[in-house]
């Protein structure tokens, strides 16, 4: 009894270093292709100016620590970093120590000469704080051997809000003017610079400012190729629950003018959004802060995470050049070898490649279709028709079905056919009918291929 006990315990703890070793190969093949994904973006973002804008919020949370290895991450891979932090949670834990309270009026801090010292001290504590997590270098830590510089002064020149609407805000100010010429100077040099919520006027003066317009602005003076702005709260949230991936300007103004119960916080950081892209900021990425990598998992994946705003096409249709080959190559690979699609060779695909339509996005091909057209029939032959695993079920396959059935009718075509063996019911689906052979056009049938016995679907575009 006592030895299969033990042959049962051997077992057991044999499965569970099988089951082990098979989770670490996973975990490590998932890296691995995440990593090898990653590839295209390191490249793409290297050389680029990044504005990060956080709040006090984060340099408060536990987490902060990861969120500077992750900046540093960024500063190794040649990206140009500003950071930009608020500090609003520090001072008014400073002012409520000191029996002072900081009243808000119209959104709007009013500040008082009394106030000027506590938000010296609490300003002045987080900007210390990041710069000496910045400045980490210990072994067995992800800052080892960084030696990274962290730049900050008076590169904000700052003026009064003044009085509105019968209001003196006192020392409540606004940005004047950003020296983007130093801080450009300072990344150039492989700093990182870091800018608080402070700006000072020519006459000496200190303004409290915010820090959300301190990062617009920033990024407008350097035409800086993102702002990423970290949020406190979840991102753009569609009705039914999900995170909005993209927003075009248009789109984002219309969100902001429609309401949607948009959290305050949410609302002034689409205005800011639409601020920098119509001032020539290309990107603004909306994330919630609190997700741990999230940087890396906008920056360096295709989807990302978060919330993008931009006027740039970050996906759409066009058609193929001969550059696009590879890629197309690499889309209907698989199809290819599962059956779905007859193989094409690389010296077919570049005399056909007039043929093609694709859909992009950010820069890779996600799918394609080809139209081959019969115009004494006015037929036209629907091929290739291929779309990454990761992008099907949504529509876009549709979205490229109808930008090919407007080709046709530009053509004069006033049918599609289309030969398939895997997909009949997706073509049925979108008003294809079945058909015969003999009704393809006479040189089609000739080059029908019998052992393959393809069947024949018909669409009228009438």
């Amino acid at each position: 009894m006592q030895i299969f006990e033990a042959e049962s315990l051997i077992n057991c703890h044999l499965s569970g270093l099988i089951l082990t070793q098979n989770l670490q190969s996973l975990n490590m093949d998932y890296s691995l292709k995440w990593f090898r994904q990653a590839c295209p973006y390191i490249n793409a973002h290297r050389g680029k100016t990044f504005v990060v804008l956080f709040g006090g919020e984060a340099v408060e949370s536990e987490y902060f620590p990861r969120l500077i290895h992750d900046f540093t991450l960024l500063h190794s891979l040649g990206i140009h970093l500003v950071l930009v932090h608020g500090a609003k949670p520090q001072i008014e834990k400073c002012l409520h120590e000191a029996g002072h309270k900081m009243p808000y009026i119209n959104g709007l801090r009013l500040t008082n000469l009394d106030h000027i010292c506590y938000i010296q001290r609490a300003v002045g504590w987080v900007r210390i704080w990041i710069e000496s997590l910045l400045s980490m270098g210990i072994a067995n830590s992800p800052m080892h051997g960084a030696r990274l510089r962290v730049i900050s002064g008076n590169m904000i020149t700052a003026q009064p809000l003044g009085v509105c609407n019968g209001i003196d805000y006192g020392f409540t100010g606004e940005v004047r003017r950003i020296d983007d010429r130093a801080i450009q100077l300072s990344l150039d040099h492989g700093a990182i610079v870091l800018l608080s919520s402070i700006g000072y006027s020519p006459t000496g003066e200190i303004f409290i400012l915010s820090e959300d317009e301190v990062a617009t602005a920033t990024a407008i003076a350097l035409r800086a190729d993102k702002l990423i702005i970290l949020s406190e709260n979840p991102t753009v949230i569609e009705s039914n629950g999900r995170s909005v991936r993209e927003l075009s300007l248009s789109a984002a103004e219309l969100l902001l003018n429609q309401g949607n119960n948009l959290r305050e916080e949410m609302v002034n950081h689409l205005r800011r959004a639409l601020c920098a892209c119509r001032a020539g900021v290309r990107r603004v990425h909306l994330l919630q802060r609190c997700v741990d990598g999230v940087l890396l998992l906008e920056l360096f994946t295709r989807d990302g995470i978060g919330t993008l705003i931009t006027e740039d096409i970050y996906e759409g249709l066009r058609s193929a050049t001969i550059d696009d080959v590879g890629g197309i190559l690499e889309l209907i690979r698989p199809l290819e070898e599962d059956g779905t699609l007859v193989r094409r060779s690389r010296k077919r695909l570049e005399t056909e490649i007039e043929r093609f339509i694709l859909l992009e996005r950010d820069s890779t091909i996600i799918g394609c279709m080809a139209l081959y057209p019969f115009p004494r029939e006015r037929l036209g032959e629907l091929a290739c028709v291929a779309m990454h695993p990761q992008y099907r079920d949504n529509g876009r396959a549709e979205l490229l079905l109808h930008y090919i059935e407007r080709q046709a009718r530009n053509q004069n075509l006033n049918r599609l056919f289309v030969l398939t063996t895997r997909t009949a019911h997706w073509f049925q689906e979108r008003g294809f009918e079945p058909a015969n052979v003999t009704d393809l056009p006479v040189r089609k049938q000739g080059l029908y291929n019998w052992k393959r016995c393809s069947k024949v679907f018909i669409k009228n575009l009438d």
